[in-house]
């Protein structure tokens, strides 16, 4: 479903030139579910944002759902993204100046938004927010912005979820929901690929990839 070959990302900076990841070969089976754990800087951002295709890889190969992202069109990435993956993140990305409902609906691709209003009720409503659907994210708990957040990355039953750091700024209570959220994601055949500093979090994955300064790391030097 993922696989990244010998993929090197390198930003331009004032200061010289940063290499974010460094040579990541990895794999992620249809279906499974894998977090991602390091200290903050070591690159696990940036292999979720090319994942996503929000960035491009300076060399190397990505391929996501049988799909080379990584040599896509900056229009085509933005398509594949609405169709086949699902963002969460810690800061949730919502609109203020839209309701909940809105925020959820934009999502959807031009084009698909038949029946696209109750779908996205649908999903507030499973997640507990049927009474907030006209509601601002300024009136909301962050427990409650990040289950909005969530329905937007499902509404159009994404195949990939891609989360970063989606219980930072959560209290263990809204964490538990969110995470539940991605189990029944996963459970439902979905494949997940989250980025966590939280052992709680990451211990729901079937496999914890580490890195360090931009590589990937055997478990054992990871842990010391």
């Amino acid at each position: 479903m993922i696989r990244f070959d010998k993929v090197t990302k390198v930003y331009k900076t004032s200061h010289g030139d940063v290499r974010a990841l460094d040579g990541i070969d990895l794999e992620v089976a249809a279906g499974e579910y894998v977090s991602v754990r390091g200290p903050s800087g070591c690159g696990k951002s940036t292999l979720l944002s090319l994942a996503g295709g929000l960035a491009t890889p300076t060399s190397g190969s990505i391929e996501v759902a049988g799909e080379a992202i990584g040599q896509m069109t900056s229009a085509a990435r933005a398509r594949f993204r609405a169709e086949k993956i699902g963002f969460v993140f810690q800061l949730f990305h919502l609109l203020p100046y839209l309701d909940v409902l809105q925020n959820v609906l934009v999502a959807e691709p031009a084009g698909k938004e038949d029946d696209a209003r109750e779908r996205a009720a649908a999903l507030l409503t499973k997640f507990g927010l049927a009474d907030r659907l006209t509601h601002h994210p300024s009136q909301l708990s962050a427990g409650e912005r990040q289950r909005v957040a969530m329905a937007r990355a499902l509404l159009n039953g994404p195949a990939v979820l891609l989360a970063d750091e989606p219980t930072g700024n959560l209290d263990a209570e809204s964490a538990a929901g969110v995470l539940d959220a991605v189990d029944d994601f996963h459970r439902a055949g979905g494949t997940v690929l989250l980025v966590t500093h939280e052992d709680a979090t990451g211990g729901r994955a079937q496999r914890t990839i580490y890195m360090r300064g931009g590589k990937l790391q055997p478990q054992a030097d990871a842990v010391r």
